[in-house]
């Protein structure tokens, strides 16, 4: 796994940890997720702050970026798939 994987678990983990509450760790993981448009791990996780944010618009075109199925189960469940996916890499 690279560093900047950890980075982006490690901030999910503080989101998830605040209650997925827009805020510093929501803006923290936004961030971290523009820096790295384009990979396919960061898209996918553009897309769940989108879809924190209640922009179902925009994190549809995150989905089709990172080339996965519009979530559709909670937040919290996102992110745990996400998690496990993430930290197989």
């Amino acid at each position: 796994m690279t560093p900047e994987m950890d980075d982006l678990i490690a901030a999910f983990d503080r989101l998830a940890a605040a209650g997925f509450d827009m805020g510093a760790d929501w803006e923290e993981v936004h961030n971290l997720c523009q820096q790295h448009e384009g990979e396919q791990a960061f898209d996918w996780g553009h897309a769940l702050c989108h879809r924190i944010e209640g922009d179902d618009w925009n994190a549809g075109y995150w989905y089709r970026r990172a080339g996965k199925p519009v979530a559709t189960g909670s937040v919290a469940d996102e992110w745990a798939g996400m998690r496990a996916a993430l930290s197989a890499r």
